[in-house]
Formats: structure tokens, C-alpha cells, sequence
């Protein structure tokens, strides 16, 4: 089955948040396609090119390349605050590797997906569980002033399974987004987890 992608400068976590402000055709298409079919869109990490479709030197526009593993988007929310324009909020799904993308006449790429297995969930090991807690005292800080609701990690919470744990410190760390890309692209949550372990430790602010 086709799948309608949306190329970002930073990929989609699973169990991750995305907002949205829509206004080009093809997105506004590409929402219309999955309010309409239930179906999620794939979120694939930006290589070359822009979030908004530019024109080049000539009459043509400019391609976007996007990398190969990307993450299923959901839409939790629909918001139309004037005509032309949308507001969405999504949630990371299952990741996936694209097959066969094409680009249709208005600028939305298409294509088809493979879809990656479930994460499983893994216990945390005892070395690693102190960032659980370090992940809450931030939230906690966060709070301060910030309605519930806009808040960068959401229910439902598990902090004791690998790959959510992992995957919310690879949203909250200062990383770029190619780091981003290699931790999601990893098929190993406690690997993951680890290694963003070593970044915290780096800052120092790990609590191994």
C-alpha cells in the first residue's frame, strides 16, 4: 500500500510528539488523506532540500532526499484555525524503511513501507534505571509555567522499558539530527539506551 511521507529536518521517535503547522497543498493533502483513510503518514529525516518546497534557479523545484528509515505518524489532533491552514499533533509509531518513493505532480511524496518489527519491551537494566528518575526531575522543571498539554513527553509513561526511555532522552538531549537518525536507525533498545547513558555521563549530568 501507498504511504503519504513527510520529509522533516529531525526524525520521529516512536512514542514521540509532533506538532505541526500546515499550509502547503501537498500536506494539506496529505492530511486530508489520512483523516479520511484512518491511515498514519511516514516521517523520513531530511538529507537535502527543505521542509517547504522551493523553487530552484530554473522553472522546476528543488528535490528533497530523505533518508531511507523513518517512523509511522499518527494523527491524535486536527486543529483548523483559518482556511488554508492546519495544526496537527501526531504520535511516533512503528519505524520503517521505504521501498519505492515517488513524488506526485503537486510535490507529496509517496510511497511504499516496510514495516520494522515492534520494539519489544525491555526491563531497564539497574546501571541504567538512575535515568528515570533524572528524566522526571527535568520534567519536573519543566512544568514550571508550561500547561500540561504542551509538555515534550506524554502519557502513557514507561520508565521502566528500554526503547521509551531511550527514545524520550534522544528527543530531550541536545543532539543533531543525524545522531538522531543513527540512534533510531539502532535495532537495539538497551544499545540505545546506553549510548545516550554515555551522553548524559558526557554532560554531566549522567546517573550511572
Amino acid at each position: 500500500m501507498q504511504t503519504a511521507l513527510f520529509p522533516l529536518q529531525s526524525p520521529l521517535f516512536p512514542g514521540g510528539l509532533l506538532s505541526l503547522r500546515i499550509f502547503e497543498p501537498r500536506y494539506l493533502d496529505l492530511v486530508q488523506r489520512c483523516e479520511k483513510s484512518g491511515e498514519p503518514f511516514g516521517v523520513l529525516m531530511l538529507t537535502e532540500g527543505m521542509e517547504v518546497r522551493q523553487r530552484g534557479p530554473g522553472e522546476g523545484f528543488l528535490t528533497e532526499r530523505f533518508e531511507s528509515l523513518g517512523t509511522l505518524a499518527h494523527l491524535e489532533r486536527v486543529e483548523r484555525p483559518r482556511p488554508g491552514l492546519l495544526q496537527i499533533r501526531c504520535r511516533g509509531g512503528r519505524r520503517f524503511r521505504l521501498l519505492e518513493p515517488h513524488c506526485l505532480p503537486h510535490g507529496l511524496w509517496m510511497g511504499e513501507l516496510e514495516l520494522l518489527e515492534e520494539e519489544l519491551e525491555l526491563p531497564v537494566p539497574e546501571d541504567l534505571q538512575p535515568l528515570a528518575p533524572l528524566m522526571q526531575r527535568l520534567l519536573h522543571t519543566l512544568e514550571t509555567g508550561a500547561a500540561a498539554e504542551d509538555m515534550p513527553v506524554q502519557p502513557p509513561y514507561r520508565w521502566d522499558d528500554c526503547a521509551w526511555l531511550a527514545n524520550r532522552w534522544a528527543e530531550l538531549l541536545p543532539l543533531s539530527p543525524l545522531e538522531k537518525q543513527r540512534l533510531l536507525a539502532l535495532d537495539n533498545p538497551l544499545l540505545r539506551l546506553e549510548l545516550l547513558g554515555d551522553q548524559l555521563e558526557r554532560l554531566g549530568v549522567g546517573g550511572r
